[in-house]
């Protein structure tokens, strides 16, 4: 295992040249980090809560993507996948959650450049939308989520396998084969008619 602080762009560099010189070569690259920050709306929202989101989130995101598609391109036989860890939020956003939002919206950004730059090299992205999955970052929503009207109620979650089984199936797919976007969510959970 090699291991970086993502945000640190000397440590992602090394963290590229290590993983070449262990391994040969690259194939997959999963931009999977990720934070939500501090709950606050648009109008209170502060600069350091904004940029250290948007700094792990796509900014990390971007930096990996990069070293990844350099060593993609150049080596031989050419090609990789990038798998952008999305969200629902990419589409729909939840109460309190500007920054998040932000950098979930700009990950379909970059997952569509890096498809669009990656066509004449063999290279692939997929951005994977999860919903609430049991995680330490999510599994609060089963309890209390804040919903659009104010209110707050519980929402379903799913096993966190399923995601784990969605990137093993996204990951295994050859390059010949794209799959732009997946949205991985429990049953019942409010997306499609939310608000």
């Amino acid at each position: 295992m090699v291991s970086a602080d993502i945000v640190d762009e000397a440590d992602v560099l090394r963290l590229f040249r290590t993983t070449v010189s262990q391994f040969g070569r690259l194939d997959l690259l999963f931009n999977n980090a990720g934070v939500a920050g501090a709950a606050e709306g648009i109008d209170e929202i502060s600069l350091d809560n904004f940029t250290s989101v948007i700094n792990l989130n796509l900014t990390a995101a971007a930096l990996c993507a990069r070293e990844a598609f350099k060593i993609f391109k150049s080596q031989n036989p050419p090609g990789g996948r990038i798998i952008n860890n999305g969200s629902l939020a990419a589409y729909t956003p939840r109460p309190l959650a500007v920054a998040y939002t932000v950098s979930k919206h700009a990950i379909a950004g970059l997952t569509k450049s890096i498809e669009l730059e990656g066509r004449n090299f063999n290279i692939t992205a997929t951005q994977l939308d999860v919903g609430n999955a049991a995680t330490d970052m999510a599994s609060r929503h089963g309890v209390s989520a804040l919903q659009a009207d104010g209110t707050r109620r519980p929402e379903p979650l799913m096993d966190v396998t399923h995601v784990a089984n969605a990137v093993s199936h996204i990951a295994s797919l050859p390059n010949e084969v794209t799959l732009l976007d997946l949205v991985l969510l429990p049953v019942g959970m409010p997306f499609v008619g939310r608000g």
